[in-house]
């Protein structure tokens, strides 16, 4: 299977996810600073950026430029130190740790390089465990659990436990657990770190099919040849953005 083939391949148009107002995430003049003895590292450098609903952004950048900070942000698992943030017109700066939990947990999606299953639980059972601190009943979190892994191609991999799948399979339940609680937007860390290039070129394809579909995603990679997938590449380099470029897909 080549790039050119997956680029093109048509979608499917089921439900659409949806679309919040414009923008999904705004960053204003971020500074993030950590404290490691007796040096200060100053990790983000006034970073200012905002996602628009639907779009399809790839965070690039050497080791240590201040992509995994900016992602950590974006996610709520760290705060700046200084500067403003706004998930959905909601400055998180002003929300307390249960109120931010509540957002991540019902706006934000999460995949890893690693896929960080629970190896005693069946895909069915790990893709609805997100659905555990949500309002949903156990059997409406099933339900909800076998409709992502319909949508990633796994429906007849439910049962199936983490050593029972490849890697690449592995990869897809974690989309579909990534998905389960209907988040605004999907953000991924080297998704593809793991896989071999035919099967990063296979989950590449999900993304992009996600994406047609309205999820705004925002990825990490150090991989030129992932970055096309995105309809937007940001370079960072010594925490600050170098490169902002919108391209078509």
């Amino acid at each position: 299977m080549l790039i050119s083939d997956v680029m093109a391949a048509p979608v499917a148009a089921p439900k659409p996810f949806r679309q919040p107002p414009n923008p999904v995430l705004r960053l204003q003049n971020i500074h993030k600073y950590y404290d490691m003895g007796e040096i200060r590292v100053h990790a983000l450098r006034g970073v200012t950026l905002q996602v628009a609903a639907g779009e399809f952004v790839v965070v690039m950048g050497s080791s240590g430029s201040g992509k995994s900070t900016l992602m950590n942000i974006i996610g709520c698992l760290d705060r700046p130190s200084s500067g403003q943030y706004r998930l959905r017109g909601r400055d998180i700066s002003q929300l307390d740790s249960c109120q931010v939990a509540g957002i991540r947990s019902r706006e934000l999606g999460f995949v890893f390089q690693n896929y960080n299953l629970v190896a005693r639980r069946s895909a069915l059972e790990n893709v609805a465990l997100p659905t555990l601190y949500t309002k949903l009943g156990r059997r409406d979190g099933l339900n909800r659990a076998a409709e992502g892994l319909a949508l990633v191609g796994l429906a007849d991999r439910a049962h199936h436990y983490p050593s029972q799948m490849s890697g690449g399979q592995q990869q897809r339940v974690a989309i579909a657990r990534a998905l389960v609680n209907q988040p605004s937007i999907l953000l991924a860390d080297e998704p593809t770190g793991s896989l071999d290039s035919g099967t990063s070129l296979e989950i590449m394809g999900l993304f992009r099919n996600l994406n047609t579909r309205g999820l705004t995603i925002v990825m990490v990679t150090h991989e030129t040849w992932i970055a096309q997938f995105g309809s937007r590449i940001v370079v960072f380099r010594d925490g600050q953005i170098q490169k902002d470029e919108k391209r078509a897909i």
